[in-house]
């Protein structure tokens, strides 16, 4: 027997790992943990456009679900589907940012925390405050509760 997934309960569940996210990128801004803020975004920005994706499918497990946002796109009411365009593409770019802030660059031998920086934590952060706000306003035009 499957389960089957409540589309509203699923978004709701998608917003709320968004907004822990942030807050956990908050926290390790305050100690410089920059490869973390960096993590942290990603996630935010991730489950920010799942939680779009989950108005109309299931989201997969993957850390880009840029594609799976377009392609719900055309399903969206016309005013909504610049800001989702845009959605999936702030989660495309900082996607790739998942395993780097995790692993670094195995194959250089460079850790995350010499990649990331002061600088690359809080644009990562700036994207991640973005992208949730765009899911808020999406779905908030989609009816849900923000």
């Amino acid at each position: 027997m499957s389960a089957t997934i409540d589309p509203a309960d699923e978004v709701t569940y998608r917003l709320s790992l968004a907004r822990e996210h942030l807050e956990a990128a908050l926290k390790r801004l305050r100690i410089k943990d920059w490869p973390g803020v960096v993590q942290a975004a990603q996630l935010v920005a991730e489950n920010a456009a799942k939680a779009v994706v989950a108005h109309a499918a299931v989201p997969s497990w993957s850390h880009d679900p840029s594609s799976e946002l377009v392609a719900i796109t055309s399903s969206l009411p016309i005013k909504l589907r610049r800001k989702a365009r845009l959605l999936a593409s702030m989660a495309r770019r900082l996607a790739p940012e998942h395993g780097r802030s995790t692993y670094g660059m195995a194959d250089r031998r460079v850790t995350p925390s010499m990649i990331y920086g002061e600088a690359e934590a809080k644009y990562a952060l700036k994207e991640a405050r973005r992208a949730l706000r765009l899911a808020e306003a999406i779905l908030a035009g989609l009816g849900y509760a923000t």
